[in-house]
């Protein structure tokens, strides 16, 4: 089974860009649905967004609805989380994590992804 790796979190401040990267060394990634969520402290984990294994469609939370975009690049196994004009409230752990199907009504349940990876860190300062 494929294992997501995150990476590209760190601390920034208020109106920055960061990009998240999720990657896995198995070939078959690149058949994957990808998913991303993230979870505040003290908070439940919450659905960012989900690209589809070919890289569409896409599917995003209305919380962050115009300032994400989730890319994949099949060739290097990697999926791509880019946000902007980050705010305060986008402080979080974010997780990647795959499946095969991509269903736009079902992509925000957690319980349906089969794999996770262990979280990258984002901190936003005011």
């Amino acid at each position: 089974q494929v294992q997501p790796v995150e990476s590209g979190g760190g601390l920034v401040q208020a109106g920055d860009s960061l990009r998240l990267s999720c990657t896995a060394s198995e070939h078959a990634f690149s058949k994957y649905a990808v998913g991303w969520f993230r979870q505040a402290p003290g908070k439940d984990r919450e659905f960012v967004g989900a690209i589809g294994w070919s890289g569409e469609p896409t599917v995003y939370a209305d919380s962050v609805k115009g300032r994400v975009t989730i890319s994949k690049n099949n060739g290097k196994s990697t999926t791509f989380l880019q946000m902007t004009n980050l705010k305060p409230e986008d402080t979080a752990a974010y997780y990647c994590a795959v499946r095969w199907d991509f269903n736009p009504e079902t992509m925000k349940h957690a319980e349906l992804y089969e794999s996770w990876g262990q979280g990258t860190q984002v901190t936003v300062s005011s």
